[in-house]
């Protein structure tokens, strides 16, 4: 995963709603959007996480709101030095991280971006479905921009937050490694899907020495997903659309990659959204390369 996204932020983190994630959560569950967010704030159980750069926090934020840096969200052992970057957190640390953030048993977590980080806001909001959150974490469609819109209040004053008790459960089952996929590639019921551009699945350039896509992969890059101005989710019937030209079909599960793990919990989310189950290849086409696995380019 990359952090150099352009257009793409912070999170809110929506916890506590009342529904099951994966095959039929519908797309109102998932998502929330600035004028839900707004008739909410005063509620206690409501945990507000903000995705994106530090300054832009210190700035301006939703009043309540606390930072939540896609870092801090993954396992400190993979940023930038090791093998593989952006691997998913230990699960003590992460629980004393929400708890450091005000998240109990209860929380309804929503989960906004600030400067257009998208794909970074999806990776927390994973790592939160991973750490067994997923049923009661939301986003805030469009993020800051959509709250700006809206002409509500913003403040630079920080929270904060009462220690919350909050216990993570992780779900090991959300994640596969390179021998998952590749029994898996040709298998019914699921389908592989690349979240990388166009170019990278077709091999026009390169990704850590390697051109193509995993063999059997469809693509569906994450940057379609949303409106190019808005930053908003596409509504269902076009997001359909965009999964049914990969080869996904209806009750599929979407196995999800792209560089690092970080673009592809984006497109997988949209897939959840559509009441897909959903897993992440998280070593990613990273991991992929490093062995020097097969690949196809071109459509």
């Amino acid at each position: 995963m990359t952090s150099s996204t352009p257009r793409l932020t912070a999170l809110i983190v929506l916890a506590g709603l009342a529904v099951t994630p994966g095959a039929g959560a519908q797309q109102s569950d998932l998502l929330v959007d600035a004028a839900w967010v707004h008739q909410r704030l005063d509620e206690p159980n409501l945990v507000l996480l903000h995705v994106g750069p530090d300054a832009e926090y210190a700035t301006e934020h939703i009043a309540g709101a606390v930072l939540a840096g896609h870092e801090d969200y993954s396992h400190p052992g993979s940023h930038g030095d090791g093998p593989l970057v952006l691997e998913l957190p230990e699960p003590e640390a992460f629980q004393e991280l929400l708890r450091a953030a005000g998240v109990n048993e209860d929380s309804r977590i929503v989960v906004y971006w600030g400067e257009e980080w998208v794909t970074p806001t999806a990776r927390v909001v994973f790592t939160l479905d991973w750490a067994g959150l997923g049923a009661r974490t939301s986003i805030m469609n469009g993020g800051l921009t959509a709250w700006k819109a809206a002409g509500y209040e913003l403040t630079g004053e920080a929270p904060s937050p009462v220690a919350g008790d909050v216990t993570v459960r992780p779900r090991p089952e959300l994640v596969v490694d390179a021998d998952w996929v590749r029994a898996h590639a040709a298998g019914d019921g699921y389908r592989i899907v690349d979240a990388r551009a166009e170019a990278f699945y077709d091999g026009v350039r390169d990704d850590r020495g390697k051109a193509g896509h995993i063999p059997g992969a469809g693509s569906v890059p994450w940057a379609t997903l949303v409106d190019e101005e808005t930053l908003l989710l596409h509504p269902p019937e076009r997001l359909r659309e965009l999964f049914a030209a990969a080869g996904v079909e209806e009750g599929d599960t979407v196995v999800g990659y792209c560089h690092i793990g970080q673009f592809a919990t984006w497109m997988l989310f949209a897939a959840r959204t559509l009441g897909h189950d959903v897993v992440l290849y998280d070593g990613a086409f990273q991991d992929w390369a490093q062995r020097d696995l097969p690949v196809e380019t071109g459509r």
